[in-house]
């Protein structure tokens, strides 16, 4: 098992051996990620939007830390510190949407939730082999996508100007899946690679969707935002 977990990955261009420190480029981007989640603590602390509010900002940094940890190291094991954390918040986000933005209670949030992430699921395992691998991966991350854009509109059509963040966030997150897809394809011609553009945007997404909580993710009762 041990064995599995220190099998070295090379997943992106920039890399090109097993060495600890082969993609520079990709693990400092993660920079994006810490110095976003580093700013939005501050902000949700400004705004006093909650405890919520701040865990999603700490998540965020330790999204940066995470995949860092697998930039560097780079193994079947340390894949873990950058998938779980991407997951982690995005289902917390999804939540927080439901019950910040739509101010819903718990059960009902709950429900929706689990009937939302069983349909992205069921549409992400119905994507086709040959997507998948022309994608480069990247349809994996249709549920975060489809979150992002579904609950933006919903929020949106409440009259609440958090949703659209959300659509921001959405439409930044398609130029960063067309970055993090098309690095294999340029890697011939640019060796670097163009993973790290998928760190940089993804950054900026995640800077905009701690904007939205810090502004308008307050408890109910409480007014913050500007």
């Amino acid at each position: 098992m041990w064995q599995t977990l220190l099998t070295p990955v090379d997943l992106y261009c920039e890399r090109t051996g097993p060495e600890l420190w082969a993609e520079p480029t990709n693990a400092l981007t993660n920079l994006v990620f810490i110095a976003a989640g580093l700013w939005g603590v501050r902000e949700v602390r400004r705004c006093k939007a909650g405890t919520f509010s701040e865990v999603l900002a700490w998540w965020v940094v330790a999204i940066g830390v995470g995949s860092t940890i697998f930039h560097t190291f780079a193994t079947r094991g340390t894949i873990w510190a950058d998938i779980l954390p991407i997951a982690g918040f995005t289902l917390a986000y999804t939540l927080f949407n439901l019950r910040r933005f739509l101010g819903m209670g718990w059960g009902k949030a709950i429900a929706i939730f689990v009937i939302f992430y069983a349909v992205a699921g069921a549409l992400t395992f119905a994507v086709p082999d040959w997507l998948r691998q022309a994608s480069n991966g990247t349809t994996s991350y249709l549920p975060p996508f489809l979150a992002l854009a579904f609950f933006g509109l919903w929020v949106t059509a409440t009259g609440n100007r958090a949703g659209w963040y959300n659509l921001t966030g959405s439409a930044i997150f398609i130029v960063s899946a067309i970055c993090r897809m098309i690095d294999p394809v340029v890697c011939a011609s640019f060796p670097l690679g163009t993973h790290f553009l998928w760190h940089i945007f993804n950054g900026l997404m995640l800077g905009v969707l701690l904007a939205a909580t810090a502004r308008y993710g307050a408890p109910k009762g409480r007014i913050v935002g500007q």
